[in-house]
């Protein structure tokens, strides 16, 4: 068998694919073939190679909506030059692979592949992560035969009621299995303060950055802290702490930088955190809801669609999430205040806790691979 993937090159793409990729390895003998094609991002592909996929780089075009000359020039650019050679590159490969079903989770990289496999009558399947999809999706979903949708169908004004299925979004199984002891190890905690996680997301967030370097020493003074600032990031975030925690001495035994956490060190990171704070992309709110922790989140305001703003109070309404909007985060002060508020009422959190866990969908990943494993088994019958 031989299943193409395709999506956009970030870890909100990436990872939900790798989570598929292992579920289907453990559900079938079947000698599997794992191929991706994609627009180039050698940091996130490279998580792809370690689960045996075969990765063929595309050019890929992106539609910028933001004004100004650049964006114009680049927008001529990629419409008339990159994608054209995308899909012609993504209709050769194809051809040639004769895979048995695409499966795309949206993104830039996506559309061209989508459009090429149906081209060539290939099954193409659709998995849609957040709650405002985006153009590749809403273009793709055309000719889907499936669309797996990650927030409830009723979120989901934008598809054909007739090709969706609710499943959540595939996150990894091996993020559940944390535990609070070996996170000690791992970070080197201290544990006599409630421990926050700060998250950027997969490629970091400054801004977010920024606003926790304001207030670190009052954060530090109430509780420990685990912070995966992002690997592009890393150097000013190191810099400008430091600064801070040499003014502050004592405080920088609580407090814990990291560029990217791995696997490894995030499904530890999961266990031993009392709340995470973060951006709002699909991916990590389904982490989130299934270790079953409180958070506060912090959508990306410039997110296509506004996709991040819509994702936060999709999760937020039953009571799993508090969202807090840029915006309103000014004096930065208030999210100190915020954060102080909520760790003094444990009801509160208990609440968070249980919602978090109503929400989720663990299982997303399974139930993916058993649809492609069993359209499979339709095919050959």
């Amino acid at each position: 068998m031989k299943i193409l993937f395709a999506g956009g090159g970030t870890g909100g793409h990436i990872f939900p694919l790798i989570a598929i990729v292992r579920e289907i390895k453990k559900l079938t003998k079947e000698e599997v073939n794992f191929f991706y094609i994609g627009p180039k991002d050698e940091m996130f592909q490279s998580f792809l190679s370690r689960e045996e996929v075969k990765i063929k780089i595309i050019w890929a075009g992106k539609f910028r909506r933001y004004p100004g000359l650049k964006s114009i020039f680049k927008n001529i650019i990629d419409i008339f030059l990159k994608f054209p050679v995308g899909f012609l590159q993504s209709f050769f490969y194809i051809f040639f692979s004769t895979p048995d079903l695409i499966f795309c989770l949206g993104g830039y990289g996506s559309l061209p592949v989508a459009l090429a496999g149906s081209l060539l009558r290939t099954s193409v399947f659709l998995q849609e992560l957040d709650v405002a999809p985006g153009l590749a999706n809403r273009i793709s979903a055309k000719f889907s035969s499936k669309i797996f949708v990650s927030f409830p169908v009723k979120e989901m004004a934008y598809f054909p009621t007739n090709k969706m299925i609710s499943v959540g979004n595939p996150i990894r199984k091996e993020l559940l299995e944390g535990s609070k002891e070996a996170a000690v190890k791992t970070f080197n905690l201290i544990g006599n303060k409630p421990i926050i996680l700060l998250l950027g997301g997969s490629q970091g967030a400054q801004r977010l950055n920024n606003l926790v370097i304001q207030i670190l020493p009052g954060i530090l003074n109430n509780f420990e802290v685990i912070h995966q600032c992002g690997i592009k990031n890393l150097a000013e975030v190191n810099s400008q702490t430091k600064n801070i925690l040499g003014e502050n001495k004592g405080l920088e035994i609580y407090y814990h930088l990291f560029p990217f956490l791995e696997e490894e060190e995030l499904k530890q990171a999961y266990a031993a955190a009392d709340l995470i704070v973060g951006r709002a992309g699909s991916g990590s709110i389904f982490e989130i809801a299934a270790v079953g922790k409180p958070s506060i989140l912090m959508p990306l305001p410039e997110s296509a669609q506004d996709h991040q703003i819509k994702n936060a109070y999709a999760y937020a309404k039953n009571g799993a999430a508090i969202v807090i909007e840029e915006a309103n985060l000014s004096p930065p002060l208030f999210l100190l205040e915020k954060l102080k508020h909520l760790m003094s009422e444990p009801k509160e959190l208990e609440k968070m806790k249980t919602a978090a866990k109503e929400f989720s969908k663990p299982k997303a990943a399974m139930v993916i691979a058993r649809y492609i494993l069993g359209r499979r088994e339709n095919m050959l019958n």
